[in-house]
């Protein structure tokens, strides 16, 4: 035992330093304001440490303090350092995954995925954890913030899933946590979610000539982006984000940079003389100032990702934008003899086999643009006897 007890703590009022004993005192001061010191020996230096105000610190509190202290000494470590390092506050996680989307958003090439990474941890995952204390995130928190949308949206579940995951395994690697995200037990704990069938919704092929005819009724900023869309096969954000400065007319091609493809290639779309018309319509309805070809209400903006798919909805059809390059895929197969490579180098897919991608140089680009021009007659209405014959199997 000490040589001071809880009563005569509260009694002391005389200004002066009273020791508990090995070293651990209690300083009083002239206003009478009370802390604690710790003073040691070691290795012929003698060194002071404050423990803090009697008001936060009890006797027994002091005691333990002063022993972890002379453990750490003993043990050759810095008491300060140590202090100093317990003082470095853990982040919530809303602060830790605004620090991995700063970090980590420069290196993402669609703005869309940059803009929803965050916000679909600000809907659902930030309402439950995101005040918390990244280093206090256990599985079971993570798996009640998933198991109210994993069935009801699946999709956004994963990704939800895969984001919280990565905010975890962030804190781990800076020093936040002791360990990892624990996402493959929060699997196990969530329940199947149903099988998907991998495929966009997409319009019969031989449905498209009267779905141009029809589209091509009125004339829209989105009719027009959309029938664009259709006799390139291309994606909706490369059609969207398109420049006067990619697309030559007298070519009669439109190189995407990189940046703006999916597998961070560029990809040159050979353009049929229906697709040059389209673009021909858009050129006359060119907004001054605006590199876009196809632009937005706001100014310098390029079309929502919504309003192609609202042509559809407001022409009371079930299917999605992106299947209409399932369309494209299924005319090739079906009603040509071109090749499937040439099918899939048109829909800028990438090569599945490393070494087949390794060995090819070629784009087939003559290759492609005789099959745009036939996909382009066809979806015009053009006569089908310009299409190449059928193989027959």
């Amino acid at each position: 035992m000490g040589n001071l007890n809880a009563t005569q703590v509260r009694a002391l009022k005389e200004p002066g330093r009273y020791s508990d004993g090995d070293g651990l005192m209690l300083n009083v001061k002239d206003g009478g304001s009370k802390s604690w010191l710790l003073r040691i020996q070691h290795d012929g230096k003698r060194r002071e440490f404050g423990l803090g105000s009697l008001k936060d610190v009890s006797l027994a509190d002091a005691r333990e303090k002063a022993g972890e202290i002379r453990k750490q000494v003993r043990q050759g470590a810095d008491p300060v350092a140590e202090k100093q390092k317990q003082r470095e506050r853990v982040p919530t996680f809303r602060e830790a995954a605004k620090a991995v989307h700063k970090e980590h958003k420069r290196g993402w090439k669609n703005g869309k995925h940059q803009a929803q990474w965050l916000a679909t941890l600000e809907t659902y995952a930030f309402p439950a954890i995101g005040d918390m204390s990244v280093e206090a995130i256990e599985g079971r928190m993570v798996r009640d913030v998933l198991a109210n949308i994993w069935l009801e949206k699946p999709e956004t579940a994963r990704r939800v899933r895969q984001r919280i995951g990565a905010v975890l395994d962030y804190a781990y690697s800076k020093g936040w946590r002791t360990q990892e995200a624990p996402m493959r037990s929060v699997t196990k704990g969530l329940p199947r979610q149903p099988r998907k069938t991998g495929r966009f919704e997409a319009m019969p092929y031989s449905d498209v000539p009267d779905f141009l005819e029809k589209l091509r009724e009125r004339d829209s900023m989105g009719r027009l982006a959309l029938e664009a869309l259709i006799l390139t096969a291309a994606r909706s954000g490369e059609i969207r984000g398109a420049t006067w400065d990619e697309i030559d007319l007298d070519t009669a091609l439109w190189t995407i940079p990189g940046k703006r493809m999916k597998a961070g290639k560029a990809h040159t779309v050979p353009l049929s003389p229906a697709t040059v018309e389209v673009f021909k319509r858009a050129a006359a309805l060119r907004l001054k100032g605006s590199e876009l070809v196809f632009y937005g209400q706001k100014p310098g903006r390029p079309l929502s990702d919504m309003t192609l798919l609202k042509v559809l909805r407001d022409m009371e059809l079930p299917f999605t934008v992106h299947g209409f390059r399932s369309a494209f895929r299924d005319w090739a197969a079906e009603e040509t003899s071109f090749p499937g490579e040439v099918a899939e180098a048109a829909l800028a897919h990438a090569i599945p086999n490393k070494v087949e991608a390794a060995y090819r140089r070629t784009e087939f680009l003559e290759k492609r643009r005789s099959m745009m021009e036939a996909w382009g007659r066809f979806s015009t209405g053009a006569p089908v006897n310009v299409l190449p014959l059928t193989v027959t199997r």
